[in-house]
C-alpha cells in the first residue's frame, strides 16, 4: 500500500507542478531565465557535485555513471532505478529601501535508469533547463512627471533526455548524454506617466528549442580494498538554440485596463523574426575519495566562456557577461549501511558548499550565489531504495547599485526507487 501512495505522490507531482513559474528571481529578466539545476537531491545535498556515481543511484549530471548502474548489486541485467524529485523553495527578495517574500512549489526531474548487462547502462527523463518569472516595478521622475515602468516576464524551458554510459575498460567508464530543450518565454513592459490616462506595453515572446551534449568521462580505481578514487570530467557542449519570436507594442487605457491600439512589429525588417541563443561550453572537473557504501569527500570546479552569449531579441543594455565559475566540495557519511537493530546508522548524512559566479553584471556590479546543502537519506525497508530530504541556504546578488538580493531556503524531497523495491515477497 505504501508503494502505490508513493507512485500516486509522484504522478500527481508530474501532472502539476509544470504549470507553474520555476523562479520568482528578477534575475531571470535576463538571458533565457534562471538556469535550474539538473543535479537529483543526493547531488543538490553534496554541493550540487556530479563526481560521485554508484549501482544504486542515478546520476542526472554525469552520464558515464550510468556504466556504474548494477556492477556490485546483480550479476546480469538489472537493475531497473527510477528517481524524481520537487522542492519548495522560500525567497526573500531585498532592495536598499523595502524586501518582499514568496514561495514556489515545482517538480524538478521525473527519470528512469536501468542497466543493459555489465558496465552498459542507460536512462532517459524530463526536468526543467531554465525559468522565467518576474515582477518589478522601475519609477523614475521624467520632466517633472513621475515615469513609471512595469517589468513582468513568464515562461519555462524543459529539458528532455536520454543518456548512455559504458565502462569501456576496468575502473574508466564513458558517458553521453543528448538534450533536447524547448519552450517559450514572454516578456511585458507597461509604461506609464502621472496623470496621463494612456499607458504604452511592450510584449515580446520568444519560442525556443534545439540540442545540446553532455559528454563525460569518470575514472574510479580502488585505492584500498574499499576505498575509492573518484576522478571525472565532464563537457556541456554549447548549446544552439533557435528562437522564433514575436512583438507588439501600442496603448491602453490605465482606467480600464483595455487595449486602445496593438501593433504587430515587423521583426523580419531587422532579422530578429528568428534569431539563436548560443549558450557557451562548460567544462566540469572532479575529485574525491572514500570508502565504498560508507563515507565520500569531494570537490568540484567548472567554468563557462559565458563572456560570448547575448540576446540580441530583448536588447537589454544595463547587462554585460564575464565568464562564469563554479567551485563546490561536499560529501555524505553512512555509519553502518548494514546494520540490523539501529535504523538510523543506515541513514545517510550529506552535506556540502557551493559558490557561484555566474558571470552576469548588472548595473556593473557582479551577480554571485552562495550556497550551503545538507539533508538525510532515508533507507526504505530493506531494499537499496530511499527518500532523500535535503535542505539549503543560500544568497544570490546585492542591494547595491540599486539591485536586488535573493535570500532563498529550499527543501527537496526526492525518491530513489529500484526494481527490487517493486518486486513482490515470495514465500517457498
Amino acid at each position: 500500500m505504501i508503494k502505490k501512495i508513493v507512485i500516486a505522490i509522484v504522478c500527481m507531482a508530474s501532472a502539476g507542478m509544470y504549470a507553474q513559474n520555476g523562479t520568482v528571481s528578477p534575475y531571470s529578466f535576463f538571458g533565457i531565465g534562471d538556469l535550474r539545476t539538473s543535479a537529483t537531491v543526493e547531488n543538490q545535498m553534496m554541493g550540487h557535485m556530479g563526481v560521485y556515481a554508484d549501482s544504486i543511484h542515478l546520476n542526472l549530471q554525469n552520464p558515464a555513471g550510468y556504466g556504474e548502474l548494477g556492477l556490485d548489486v546483480m550479476d546480469k541485467v538489472g537493475p531497473v532505478a527510477y528517481t524524481a524529485g520537487i522542492s519548495n523553495k522560500q525567497v526573500r527578495l531585498k532592495s536598499f529601501t523595502e524586501e518582499q517574500s514568496s514561495s514556489l512549489t515545482n517538480l524538478d526531474y521525473l527519470s528512469l535508469g536501468f542497466s543493459l548487462g555489465k558496465g552498459l547502462g542507460m536512462g532517459f527523463g524530463i526536468m526543467p533547463y531554465s525559468s522565467m518569472g518576474y515582477n518589478f516595478v522601475d519609477e523614475i521622475s521624467s520632466g517633472g512627471q513621475a515615469l513609471t515602468n512595469i517589468f513582468s516576464g513568464e515562461g519555462d524551458l524543459t529539458k528532455v533526455y536520454y543518456s548512455i554510459g559504458y565502462q569501456i575498460i576496468k575502473d574508466v567508464s564513458l558517458g553521453v548524454t543528448i538534450n533536447y530543450n524547448y519552450g517559450i518565454l514572454s516578456n511585458e513592459r507597461l509604461q506609464q506617466i502621472e496623470d496621463v490616462q494612456f499607458g504604452t506595453f511592450d510584449r515580446r515572446s520568444s519560442e525556443i528549442n534545439g540540442f545540446d551534449f553532455n559528454y563525460a568521462l569518470l575514472y574510479t580505481p580502488q585505492i584500498k580494498e574499499d576505498h575509492t578514487l573518484h576522478a571525472s570530467v565532464r563537457v556541456n557542449t554549447q548549446g544552439n538554440l533557435v528562437s522564433k519570436n514575436e512583438r507588439n507594442i501600442g496603448s491602453f487605457s490605465i482606467a480600464t485596463g483595455g487595449n486602445i491600439e496593438n501593433i504587430d512589429v515587423n521583426l523580419d525588417a531587422n532579422n530578429l523574426r528568428n534569431t539563436e541563443f548560443k549558450i557557451p561550453t562548460t567544462t566540469t572537473l572532479g575529485v574525491g575519495y572514500g570508502k565504498d557504501y560508507k563515507w565520500f569527500l569531494g570537490a568540484e570546479y567548472s567554468f563557462q566562456g559565458l563572456s560570448s552569449f547575448e540576446n540580441p531579441f530583448l536588447g537589454t543594455d544595463n547587462v554585460f557577461y564575464n565568464d562564469a565559475s563554479s567551485i563546490a566540495f561536499g560529501g555524505f557519511l553512512t555509519p553502518d549501511a548494514r546494520s540490523l537493530d539501529n535504523y538510523f546508522k543506515r541513514v545517510t548524512y550529506r552535506a556540502g558548499v557551493r559558490l557561484d559566479r555566474t558571470g552576469m553584471v548588472v548595473n556593473d556590479v557582479d551577480i554571485n550565489n552562495f550556497g550551503i546543502t545538507f539533508g538525510l537519506g532515508l533507507p526504505l525497508g530493506r531494499s537499496f531504495s530511499n527518500l532523500n530530504v535535503g535542505f539549503e541556504l543560500g544568497r544570490r546578488g546585492t542591494t547595491r547599485a540599486n539591485l536586488i538580493e535573493e535570500s532563498y531556503f529550499k527543501v527537496n524531497v526526492g525518491l530513489s526507487l529500484n526494481d527490487r523495491w517493486f518486486q513482490k515477497r515470495k514465500i517457498n
